[in-house]
């Protein structure tokens, strides 16, 4: 049986993980081997990875804008970011499920993930872990220094980010630390500096990790509450909606702040800010359409506007590139 999108809820005799793709290129065509270490990664789950890499696009896109030099090496660091994004996205789902080992066997939607299914043992998770890294770290050395000193850092809040859970019920901001720290370590790989412009553009996707973990964590609200797990989903509560359309405010509010920072010295080219600007606001549409449709008490409603967030994030990327041809 599976959900409307075509998610199995649960899973089959392949080892599939539950909130996985049907079908996905890792059941179908990976070795056998290789596939408990690639659901750990949720190399069968793609959205994580797009969510920790459209921040750093962001801060690409960003950065160009601010100084109008688009170089070469900005290729690289778009392919790099590309890489590094699904390397250590898997790295950190990998410690996150070591972390929740216990607590996802007792979850129905990951018990079914590798470690508390019995695929992979702790001891051969963490040694995937360290190979992930490893060859992460071989891609930041690419950058300049201050882009590796900004990647180094990087590792304190996705340690965290796992055991957040256990002491607040604001894990997500945790989650948002982590996953949107590649807008500030874009920007920084572009122009060797720091502005405000990346530091406002990190607050703007915290906001929007807020608004889709929220609603991602809406699924396993029931289960959470009987083991003890803290989530947004469970302190907001009926007045989820609420909530979100305070976040979808911040996010659209602090992303044209971060536009308007970055491009001050572009000599007040209207018709080129003007246009970046729209990013944020078709991005605040599309979260529009998401409130009407969220339905909190339905998991697959939940899960499939998770998923979504992908065509959110990728909206204001379309305006950022229009706006560095004007």
């Amino acid at each position: 049986m599976t959900t409307p999108d075509g998610t199995p809820e649960a899973k089959d005799a392949q080892g599939s993980v539950a909130d996985a793709y049907r079908g996905n290129w890792v059941d179908r065509r990976a070795p056998a081997w290789s596939r408990p270490y690639l659901r750990l990664s949720r190399a069968d789950r793609p959205i994580g990875t797009w969510l920790l890499l459209i921040p750093c696009w962001w801060g690409l896109a960003l950065a160009i804008l601010h100084d109008g030099q688009a170089r070469w090496e900005d290729a690289w660091i778009f392919v790099g970011c590309g890489i590094g994004a699904w390397l250590m996205r898997g790295a950190g789902c990998t410690w996150n499920d070591i972390t929740d080992r216990d607590f996802d066997g007792s979850v129905a939607r990951t018990a079914s993930r590798p470690i508390p299914s019995g695929q992979v043992s702790v001891k051969q998770a963490a040694a995937w872990l360290i190979v992930q890294s490893l060859i992460a770290f071989c891609i930041l050395l690419t950058f300049n220094t201050a882009a590796i000193l900004m990647g180094i850092v990087a590792l304190l809040p996705v340690a965290i980010y796992p055991f957040a859970k256990r002491f607040t019920w604001w894990p997500q901001v945790f989650l948002g630390l982590a996953f949107n720290w590649g807008a500030m370590l874009a920007w920084v790989a572009h122009t060797g500096y720091l502005h405000p412009a990346p530091l406002i553009l990190y607050m703007a996707g915290i906001a929007w990790t807020l608004f889709y973990d929220t609603i991602y964590a809406h699924q396993d609200k029931e289960d959470d509450a009987l083991i003890g797990v803290k989530s947004t989903a469970r302190l907001f509560g009926a007045d989820t909606a609420i909530w979100l359309r305070r976040f979808l405010v911040a996010i659209v509010s602090l992303m044209a702040m971060a536009i308007l920072s970055a491009m001050a010295g572009r000599g007040g080219d209207p018709l080129a800010i003007g246009l970046a600007i729209f990013g944020p606001w078709g991005m605040g549409w599309h979260m529009v359409w998401q409130l009407r449709k969220l339905q909190i008490d339905d998991p697959d409603t939940c899960l499939m506007l998770f998923r979504s967030n992908r065509d959110t994030g990728l909206i204001p990327l379309l305006f950022f590139a229009g706006a560095m041809f004007v």
